[in-house]
């Protein structure tokens, strides 16, 4: 209730050390360095690395932060740095590095859990990797000892390097041995292919994922099982209207253009990055920007939306729909009305004095989104309402129209006369949606010719 006291709540809150300087190392994996470039060598390691190149070749996927094998490539290749990090301070030598007889703390592989996890055998239950470690079956091979509760640095290294593999349920696995899904029409005369596949009939629960990318031209909507609790991956989708009308569990928004996305409740967290001219509709824990251009976002969180590095012309406004099972799907996630820190944005990256990055969206250009689909369930308005600006302004707005009505009613037209009016307001309202660029929303919404339906799933 009082500033005190949200000061008292926020000393409370902490990080683990050893993981925020591994989280911190991992940001490396998207460095782009004339040394990565003119030799082939990650940087700023100090060492030759060399020892994978296979892994680095083994997928087509050019986008870093979706490629797993560049993950496995980067964390073999950087291996004793990041066990270095972890190390205390009086195992290293002068020049902070290992020696043969450093010894790594339980705490430290507890840490190194941020990155890693696995199985005992490649069917069975997944753990976090401290686990894994302090099996006692796997005592001599990772070099831990029960008399001093450490492992031996070298051994602990070599049974990781030994185990080490890809994220079986991550992106590049999920597009390229997923469930392949027919959600997408191709369009006729383009090189584009929609691709959409997902994990979610093989992955743990926490591991559930779905994949779409290149959807183009066209209106998907979707409200599945297949999308319940899953991490949704969005990618290159242009001049494209798209609806997951399910709860997620996060959702991540890359390179897409001239499109609206119209998301059920997002558990945890929602990000864009490299999007033009985005209109985002979304209740989520969580949302961060960053190099966006001219995006909208329609958003309920409970959180401050951060700004990032990159970002032009943002436009925060209230969230303005509703679904049937909005409410119901709202409960799943843990997410409620309140509060509301939609026009609260924090920009976390400042690189200039222009505090103009974003605005807050004028009430007289707002108008609520209607969602043209009919479902099941109990939510009839938008949850939590409108702020009072924004209601005020629809109100002005409602009495215009009925204002309208009415003089059209006074005018005592003819029957002729009405059909000739109705063709002028017919014509002028055709020339709006070419105008808006709304005709290819609603012609978007016929349903396809029976050959060629969506398919469920």
């Amino acid at each position: 209730m009082t500033e005190d006291e949200v000061e008292k709540q926020r000393n409370q809150l902490s990080v683990d050390t050893l993981q925020f300087l591994l989280f911190l190392y991992i940001q490396q994996l998207n460095k782009v360095s004339l040394r990565t470039s003119l030799i082939g060598e990650e940087w700023p390691s100090p060492r030759n690395r060399s020892q994978s190149p296979d892994l680095t070749e083994k997928s087509s996927c050019h986008n870093k932060n979706w490629n797993d094998y560049s993950h496995q490539a980067f964390v073999y290749d950087h291996l004793s740095d990041l066990l270095e990090l972890l190390l205390d301070p009086e195992q290293l030598t002068a020049s902070f590095h290992s020696t043969h007889s450093s010894l790594v703390s339980q705490e430290a592989v507890v840490a190194l859990s941020f990155l890693i996890e696995g199985t005992a055998s490649r069917a069975g239950k997944i753990y976090p990797l401290h686990e894994l470690a302090l099996w006692q079956p796997l005592h001599a091979e990772n070099g831990f000892s029960k008399i001093s509760k450490t492992f031996s640095f070298y051994k602990l290294e070599a049974w990781l390097r030994a185990c080490l593999t890809g994220n079986p349920f991550g992106t590049s696995a999920c597009l390229k041995s997923g469930k392949k899904l027919a959600w997408a029409h191709q369009v006729e005369g383009t090189t584009k292919r929609a691709k959409i596949a997902c994990n979610t009939h093989v992955a743990p629960r926490m591991h559930r994922m779905v994949v779409m990318s290149q959807v183009y031209k066209q209106t998907l909507a979707k409200s599945s099982d297949t999308l319940v609790g899953a991490h949704v991956k969005i990618h290159r989708c242009n001049e494209s209207f798209i609806y997951l009308l399910s709860p997620l569990r996060s959702v991540t928004i890359e390179k897409c253009r001239n499109s609206t996305f119209v998301l059920g409740p997002v558990q945890t967290a929602l990000h864009l990055h490299s999007c033009d001219n985005i209109k985002v509709i979304a209740v989520c824990h969580r949302l961060s920007i960053s190099s966006t251009t001219g995006c909208v976002f329609h958003i309920l969180t409970p959180t401050h939306p951060l700004i990032l590095s990159g970002n032009q012309t943002v436009t925060f406004a209230p969230f303005h729909t509703h679904y049937p099972m909005l409410e119901d799907h709202m409960a799943r996630t843990g997410l409620a009305t309140v509060p509301n820190y939609w026009d609260k944005p924090m920009v976390v990256c400042r690189e200039n004095s222009d505090t103009s990055v974003f605005r807050l969206l004028p009430p007289c250009e707002f108008y609520i989104f209607i969602i043209p689909f009919e479902m099941e369930g109990d939510t009839t308005e938008i949850p939590g309402g409108l702020p009072s600006a924004y209601q005020k302004a629809l109100g002005q707005r409602e009495q215009k129209i009925q204002i309208w009505q009415k003089i059209v009613k006074e005018a005592r037209l003819t029957k002729d006369q009405r059909k000739q009016f109705q063709v002028l307001v017919e014509n002028k309202f055709y020339e709006w949606l070419i105008h808006t660029g709304h005709r290819q929303q609603l012609d978007s919404l016929v349903p396809p010719a029976a050959g060629s339906k969506q398919a469920a799933g």
